[in-house]
């Protein structure tokens, strides 16, 4: 397993651990994001057991002691494992998520009581020169679960996507290459959308936001003609498996046991 962390827009990092063994043979990246701000935020925690690593990895930019939001997309293993060892080296830290999830899940998970977010609502995370603030967007059901949201820092313009744009390999930390076909393919093995026309919907209506980088949670992140991705993503996934498409359902990859997600 190998963890690292690279600078992928301005102040933003992505940390990532390539799992060889999930997936294989290209193998599979868990990746998270740290905003280093006046009040750092991290999204995604990935597992506990991968806690330790990325702890280290955040402490090359920022102490872990510093964070003070710790947030994620939906409710699962690797977007919110270590959670509570977060709030255990970070103790001013909160979770912040959006009020769906913090009434049917976090309340009673956290440690501590998390700060729930309206659809729209934002953070504020400071910056004499430089202030960066994140807004929370509910998007239910996208890809999956009832309290799935994602974040868009307005600064940068980067949009953190979560599961979006899911793809195999240990590619490069940020590229312009298309994504587009990748994620099709990942999605074919994978089958992660829980309801196709709630995600094409999504991703057009987060097209009109005109990120300049994509902050995806699994494989590389993107920077260029972002809008031009979350469409041309939107009508692959209605071609590839929508109702006129043909598609065959087929058991997931993960259906069979892997280590690095135990």
């Amino acid at each position: 397993m190998e963890t690292r962390i690279d600078e992928i827009a301005e102040g933003i990092y992505r940390i990532s651990t390539h799992m060889p063994e999930v997936a294989p043979p290209a193998g599979f990246t868990f990746n998270q994001f740290l905003i280093a701000a006046e009040e750092p935020l991290i999204f995604h925690t990935g597992m506990r057991a991968v806690f330790p690593a990325v702890s280290e990895a955040i402490t090359r930019v920022v102490p872990v002691e510093r964070l003070r939001w710790v947030t994620f997309g939906h409710v699962e293993a690797d977007e919110c494992g270590a959670m509570n060892e977060f709030l255990a080296a970070a103790p001013h830290a909160e979770v912040a998520h959006n009020t769906l999830g913090c009434l049917v899940t976090l309340n009673d998970l956290a440690s501590r009581e998390p700060r729930p977010m309206d659809d729209g609502e934002t953070l504020d995370l400071g910056g004499s020169q430089v202030r960066r603030i994140v807004r929370n967007i509910n998007t239910p059901h996208v890809p999956h679960n009832w309290e799935a949201r994602l974040l868009f820092e307005e600064h940068t313009r980067t949009l953190f996507c979560g599961d979006l744009f899911t793809h195999l390999g240990n590619g490069p930390a940020v590229t312009g290459d298309n994504l587009v076909e990748l994620s099709l393919e990942a999605e074919g093995m994978f089958r992660q959308i829980s309801c196709l026309t709630a995600v094409t919907t999504a991703l057009r209506s987060l097209a009109d936001l005109q990120p300049t980088t994509l902050a995806v949670m699994h494989g590389s992140s993107f920077n260029g003609d972002c809008a031009g991705a979350l469409k041309d993503l939107a009508d692959g996934l209605e071609s590839h498996f929508g109702p006129e498409a043909g598609f065959v359902n087929r058991p997931s990859v993960l259906s069979a046991p892997h280590p690095g997600l135990d």
